[in-house]
């Protein structure tokens, strides 16, 4: 990055970090939001008898009893996942997903029809969905030809109605990490929110941005139970940042955003930390294996590298193949009209055998 661009559009009057806190960076009604207090929210300690919020006190028809709602904070979930991640729990938020934190922040930070996001694509389709349900507008700063941050274009976009940065990393569809010395120019320079989104770092060789949290007031790390720990189907997702950002977003969220059952199932889950660790071990080992398969093929030609838990595949006919894989019941995911991804497949890593179908179908492919 150039030291004129730099001093014009990232640093502060004296030249260093211009975030100062979250004040002029939260909406008006945000600031002044009175949360919904919920039933759960109004007692402290222990109590055996609950008839404060008109729940059904005869159980549920079910084998497990679901009438009572369920904790609004997540707190026992919040201290396990503390433990795996070194983080205290008054700096987590978990979500129905990270896309409802990804909402959240939209809602926090940026006022409709006035204030702007940055997004660098090819990324994840979600961030521009949300912007778009928030009237939030939209600045596209593409990534290079490497599928890096194209730092000199991110600095020319900035305004000062710039509100959010989102980051993607290892990024979704190409697979690959950010540069991390690029990210942390952004995070030391932009007065605003800069969002990393790590669904993936399970499966990259970087350390998680986790660890810059007490360095950088302004960054939020976005992680999910969807991924490498095989819970999709609970739709929890987590957020790190600071105990002032995390407050914000507990303010503006549902009370009871995560529902009982995902909570004790996630629980339950985060105790088999080998299991996992094992999965993603074998992951890698099945990633690197499709990735030497598929460079035989003559309608391969290339195969980005990947940080994550599938892999960008650069095809001689992506729409061609994407039906023919549909007809034999493989559903892999066309990307082909992405700008930057043109031609390409994006195919996750599969277990064994279905990697070994896969295979073995492409060979029929004309």
């Amino acid at each position: 990055m150039s030291e004129e661009i730099n001093k014009q559009y990232y640093s502060g009057p004296d030249g260093n970090s211009p975030f100062r806190g979250l004040g002029g960076l939260l909406r008006d009604n945000i600031k002044i939001l009175t949360p919904y207090s919920s039933a759960r929210d109004e007692y402290q300690g222990e109590a055996s008898v609950f008839l404060d919020a008109n729940e059904n006190a005869f159980g549920s028809p079910l084998e497990q009893a679901y009438n009572r709602y369920p904790d609004p904070l997540q707190v026992e979930v919040k201290k396990r996942i503390s433990e795996i991640k070194g983080v205290p729990p008054r700096n987590i938020f978990l979500g129905n997903g990270s896309d409802e934190a990804i909402d959240i922040l939209f809602r926090c930070f940026c006022n409709p029809g006035v204030d702007n996001v940055i997004l660098v694509p090819p990324t994840y389709g979600m961030y521009e969905v949300s912007a778009n349900i928030n009237d939030i507008k939209i600045k596209r700063v593409p990534l290079t030809t490497e599928y890096q941050l194209d730092l000199d274009g991110i600095a020319e976009a900035i305004d000062d109605h710039t509100k959010l940065i989102f980051i993607c990393s290892p990024n979704n569809p190409t697979g690959n990490s950010m540069n991390r010395d690029d990210v942390e120019t952004i995070l030391a320079n932009f007065n605003g929110i800069v969002v990393v989104d790590e669904a993936y770092i399970n499966f990259s060789r970087q350390k998680s941005f986790i660890q810059e949290l007490t360095e950088y007031a302004n960054l939020v790390v976005l992680q999910t139970l969807s991924k490498a720990w095989g819970l999709a189907g609970l739709r929890v997702g987590m957020a790190f940042a600071s105990e002032e950002i995390i407050e914000v977003m507990n303010k503006v969220k549902p009370p009871y955003n995560i529902n009982e059952a995902s909570q004790q199932l996630a629980l339950k889950a985060l105790q088999n930390i080998e299991q996992v660790n094992s999965w993603i071990k074998e992951i890698l080992v099945q990633r690197d294996k499709l990735v030497l398969e598929l460079k035989n093929y003559d309608s391969v030609l290339d195969i980005f590298p990947s940080d994550a838990n599938f892999i960008l595949v650069k095809t001689t006919d992506p729409k061609g193949i994407y039906n023919f894989l549909v007809q034999q019941g493989i559903i892999v995911r066309d990307r082909s009209k992405i700008d930057l991804c043109e031609g390409c497949l994006r195919i996750t890593v599969g277990t064994p055998n279905e990697n070994k179908i896969l295979l073995q179908t492409l060979k029929d492919f004309k």
